[in-house]
């Protein structure tokens, strides 16, 4: 018999938080100009539609695999999306599909291993933990990008 340790947060608790990242990331998705938003960059980075690409391809894709326990290749840009419209359209779909996905995990799911996208073996829980930190450094990168715009941010405890 396998033994859960005490939780700390719930599940639902978690999925808010993560949400919460998510629709601020959205509307920083929003603020950028169109123009930017594809082109823009500082030192090297990648525009933030490249980087939203990156989070597009692991959150809804890396939960649906832990649900189903299918380890899918990881595919970053596989749609070719030329408008920002679309980006935000694709971001309100895998809000939906993580929301989805995660009303079927169980407590004893978090504490299971996957080999997320086939390359990186850890429990659920890290995995998780990993889409929001990777969304969180990625968000960190457009702040400095709007401030260089001249575009004013939300606060980042805004969620």
């Amino acid at each position: 018999m396998k033994t859960l340790e005490a939780q700390v947060i719930t599940s639902e608790d978690l999925l808010k938080h993560w949400q919460g990242h998510r629709a601020l990331t959205r509307r920083l998705i929003e603020l950028f100009p169109e123009k930017d938003f594809f082109e823009f960059s500082i030192g090297g980075m990648r525009p933030f539609a490249k980087l939203v690409d990156e989070l597009l391809a692991i959150a809804g894709p890396g939960l649906k695999g832990i649900v189903t326990k299918e380890t899918a290749p990881f595919s970053e840009g596989a749609e070719k999306l030329v408008f920002k419209a679309q980006y935000l359209e694709k971001w309100d779909e895998a809000t939906e599909e993580i929301n989805k996905y995660w009303e079927q995990l169980s407590i004893e799911d978090f504490s299971e291993t996957f080999n997320l996208f086939g390359q990186y073996e850890f429990p659920v829980i890290q995995n998780i933990l990993y889409f929001i930190d990777n969304e969180v450094h990625h968000r960190g990168q457009a702040y400095v990008y709007l401030r260089a715009l001249n575009i004013e941010p939300p606060f980042f405890w805004e969620r």
